[in-house]
């Protein structure tokens, strides 16, 4: 089901260079096929996503925006405890987002001068929102709650259409919750063109939040510019640093609830025991019989799955930086030593009972990660991905000329005249 590779610098080269190319594989026909609906949506609009809605969903809905009425009946139909434990994520992910606020500053300095920084929310954010057979109302409350705590002036969410043309109740019960502003009934890529360029029904918006299928990404990817993005999601992961001390009935529920997503995803053990290893290999194939997606999970764990056999702690969590996972679980003894060493990874979660799905849905830091080893460099979605900031400079005449002299030096090395102009002009006159 899964391969067990001993780690010395050879005998993982071959898998790694596997999920390198799944990273970095280009659907030439999806990204064609993407073109060509974002070309006839910036050209036409609603006739052309009204077309796309009806080839690839099925059936257009009532109408493409859903009432504010329906929205509130979704809340008022929904499963109490759900709505309850809504609430209670709420709680937890509000709390830890209204944290990484900034607030607008002020410095003034004793010469006269004023320097500051202005942060304030975007004007219109949209979030895309998966509503189908794959429809995650935890989407709606990770990207709608840090937009509000933002202070971002409007959220426009597009999801999916049912079968029967009408919206997912628990993605509107999630968006009443969030206060999400307005809704639209729109899938695909041509739900992000009409957000990304506007139609006469679908207001334009600064930028596109939330997942979706490759299609959703690659109009993502092709309209970065056009609009800003939270970033270029792929296929989910997890990997999981493991020492003798850890649960393999732990390690290998941990790393099927991963699986499960996609026949894409990859989820990876990398552990100092052998009688880890093999005990967790023995636990998948007893575990996965009564799940669900236990077909997706086998060709998953077989395709992008691993598990890694180390001679060190040092060299699993070497590894672990190397392949800069989206989730990271240490499962090792005294984990919250390895805090500082763990620099490349979406969020990390920190002994046997900091499991995968806490941060999926309920902790409170957010679960839209960086995937696909681009967590070397990209971020958690976060409250500073709704703002935008602007600096500002005040200076008076003494303090500019004071600092002339260093200016125009500046500009005359660089070749650039008409800067140091507009500095020694104010010298003269």
């Amino acid at each position: 089901m899964v391969e067990l590779v001993t780690v010395d610098g050879v005998s993982e080269a071959a898998f790694l260079k596997k999920l390198q190319d799944r990273a970095g594989a280009v659907n030439e026909e999806v990204t064609r096929t993407v073109e060509g609906i974002l070309r006839d949506v910036r050209e036409n609009g609603d006739e052309a996503v009204r077309r796309y809605t009806l080839q690839f969903d099925g059936k257009l809905p009532p109408a493409p925006e859903v009432s504010r009425e329906e929205i509130n009946d979704a809340l008022t139909n929904a499963d109490p405890a759900f709505i309850d434990a809504m609430l209670n994520a709420i709680e937890h992910i509000t709390a830890f987002h209204t944290r990484q606020k900034q607030q607008s500053f002020i410095d003034p300095q004793p010469s006269g001068v004023l320097l500051g920084s202005r942060i304030r929310g975007l004007h219109r954010v949209g979030i895309y929102v998966p509503g189908g057979t794959a429809a995650y109302p935890s989407s709606v409350l990770m990207n709608a709650i840090p937009a509000k705590i933002a202070g971002v002036g409007e959220i426009v969410m597009a999801t999916p259409p049912l079968k029967d043309g009408r919206a997912n109740p628990d993605i509107l019960a999630a968006a009443a919750l969030c206060g999400v502003d307005r809704v639209f009934l729109l899938g695909g890529a041509q739900a992000v063109a009409a957000l990304a360029y506007g139609t006469g029904t679908v207001p334009r918006v600064d930028k596109i939040v939330g997942p979706g299928n490759i299609f959703v990404a690659t109009a993502k990817k092709l309209l970065f510019g056009q609009v800003d993005i939270d970033m270029i999601a792929g296929p989910s992961e997890i990997l999981i640093l493991a020492d003798d001390t850890a649960n393999p009935a732990y390690l290998a529920a941990d790393l099927m609830s991963q699986a499960e997503h996609d026949r894409l995803a990859s989820a990876i053990l990398i552990t100092t025991s052998r009688r880890i290893a093999e005990e967790t290999v023995r636990e998948l194939e007893r575990q996965s019989e009564t799940l669900s997606r236990k077909e997706i999970i086998r060709e998953s764990l077989a395709n992008y799955g691993a598990v890694f056999l180390c001679q060190s702690t040092d060299q699993a969590v070497d590894l672990a930086n190397r392949l800069a996972p989206e989730h990271l679980e240490v499962m090792l003894e005294n984990p919250t030593a390895y805090i500082g060493r763990l620099d490349n990874a979406g969020s990390v979660f920190l002994g046997q009972y900091s499991p995968e799905p806490l941060g999926d849905y309920f902790a409170g830091p957010n679960h839209v990660l960086p995937t696909s080893g681009t967590a070397r460099f990209f971020s958690p979605l976060s409250v500073d991905d709704f703002v935008k900031k602007s600096s500002f400079i005040c200076y008076t005449r003494e303090a500019l000329l004071e600092a002339s002299g260093d200016i125009v030096t500046l500009a005359e090395k660089e070749g650039l005249t008409a800067h140091a102009n507009s500095i020694t002009i104010r010298r003269e006159r």
